[in-house]
């Protein structure tokens, strides 16, 4: 190849460094994946066989497969398989494992028998960077996302996909049985014969299926949720911010610092909606900062008034949006934000300049809700743009000054909503894309908790070293 650059030749003794050592950098990152493994109390965080056993054939040690997992998430490799090839053949997987190639049944079963020992090392890498200062906590934003698992569309049945498939499935038996029958008159011969075997074996098919759609519709009965999924048991149907789009996967809650973007704490679940999920992701995340307060931002789908409450309780300050449910803005109608509460008297002032007094109270839902209206709407020229009935009632729940001193924070400033999805949406579309199309390998709730753990510690070492550098991380690790 005369002209072209030309390499050396196959059978040529070249003289490579004799030492792993030599390969890796001195700011390398697998170097920080070492030191931070290195000072993990493996017995203490629950990793199984962290002590040898006393007979039988030595097994390989935690700390080595937590190595390569972690390698293997920082550099996209999630797969067993892979990680057994990158043992094998990887210079950087082979200086911190030691040169050792486990078998990847091996690298599998540590992931699934080590769950709440991986979670926990993810979090002590939250607390390594509180502790160091990097992480001060002061506002984190919460926002969660659907993740596709291994199941797909087609192994989830709920009510509604099995009546729509029994009914095509009847059209096509029908359609069948009329086709035989047309066979039969007008078709003689060997012909004929053959037509109506192959009719008939589609019909049996057809039969079997609508067979096992029933006895599929029967079990949903024994179903908590109204669903079944075959493939991933835990997996659920999800809707998506997508118009008439949808996904069977999990619920991914993540809540994040607004000012370094690393992920303090995250959960997974298999519901498909977010509302009760304020108080419980932003407790978790006031613990693992190790802070009195806390301020949280989210969006309108957390808005309830019991996970408010609750955050109120503990000293955490929320931002959520409240969501337009009533529909009256649209119209051109007034909403309940366009009457003004007076604290000291207690009532509502109309856009018409009534009042509206309180009458009773009462418990909904299990808060408790008090209605105020007045008698004289029929005679105010202000009615059809407010109500629709005799009297505009307004119900104010007994907590809803935390709702308003929300609205005001909003009034005043309406970045946070802005900063919210700068914060907490990059990680998101991140994680996303070092995971791929399918997203989880691993099924059931916790593997999925498994798996996540591991993204989010990939993801946060990778941030931690955009902010500080490989060699301020490592000189931070406690040794």
């Amino acid at each position: 190849m005369a002209g072209f650059i030309e390499g050396i030749g196959r059978g040529q003794t070249v003289l490579f460094p004799e030492r792993l050592e030599d390969w890796i950098g001195e700011d390398h990152v697998v170097r920080v994946v070492d030191l931070f493994v290195d000072e993990i109390d493996l017995p203490g965080f629950g990793f199984v066989r962290s002590a040898p056993a006393r007979t039988g054939r030595p097994g390989y040690h935690p700390a080595v497969l937590l190595k390569l997992f972690i390698y293997g998430y920082l550099n996209r490799i999630p797969s067993s398989r892979r990680l057994e090839r990158e043992a094998g053949r990887n210079i950087e997987a082979m200086w911190l494992t030691g040169r050792l190639v486990p078998d990847h049944k091996t690298i599998a079963d540590f992931r699934r028998d080590n769950g709440p020992a991986i979670r926990k090392t993810c979090a002590q890498f939250v607390e390594l960077c509180r502790r160091i200062g990097t992480l001060k906590g002061d506002c984190v934003a919460i926002d969660g996302s659907k993740f596709k698992a291994v199941n797909n569309r087609d192994r989830n049945f709920t009510k509604g996909k099995i009546a729509s498939r029994l009914a095509h499935l009847e059209a096509d038996v029908e359609r069948y049985i009329n086709e035989m029958v047309r066979i039969d008159r007008q078709e003689e011969g060997e012909a004929r014969a053959e037509k109506v075997a192959h009719l008939a074996r589609r019909y049996g098919r057809i039969r079997q299926e609508i067979a096992r759609l029933q006895a599929m519709d029967k079990a949903l009965a024994d179903a908590p949720d109204g669903q079944i999924s075959l493939t991933d048991p835990d997996a659920r149907a999800m809707a998506t911010s997508a118009r008439h789009s949808g996904l069977v996967g999990y619920n991914v809650q993540n809540v994040v610092d607004t000012e370094t973007h690393i992920i303090v704490t995250h959960d997974v679940t298999n519901q498909g909606f977010d509302r009760d999920q304020l108080s419980p992701m932003a407790v978790a995340a006031k613990e693992a900062l190790g802070r009195d307060d806390l301020h949280a931002i989210a969006d309108k789908g957390y808005f309830s008034g019991t996970e408010i409450l609750a955050c109120h309780e503990v000293g955490i300050t929320t931002t959520v949006p409240r969501p337009a449910t009533s529909g009256n803005e649209g119209k051109g109608m007034f909403v309940k934000a366009d009457f003004l509460y007076d604290l000291e008297r207690d009532v509502y002032r109309c856009p018409a300049g009534n009042e509206l007094t309180y009458r009773y109270s009462r418990e909904e839902g299990g808060l408790t809700v008090a209605r105020y209206w007045i008698n004289e709407c029929q005679h105010c020229p202000l009615q059809r743009r407010c109500t629709s009935g005799k009297e505009r009632r307004i119900t104010r729940w007994e907590h809803e000054h935390l709702v308003d001193d929300m609205r005001d924070r909003l009034k005043r400033d309406p970045d946070p909503m802005t900063l919210r999805r700068c914060t907490v949406e990059h990680p998101f579309g991140t994680i996303k894309a070092w995971m791929g199309a399918t997203h989880f390998l691993t099924r059931r709730l916790r593997g999925v908790r498994t798996e996540m753990a591991l993204n989010v510690l990939a993801y946060n070492i990778k941030r931690m070293v955009a902010l500080i550098g490989i060699r301020r991380l490592m000189e931070a690790i406690p040794s």
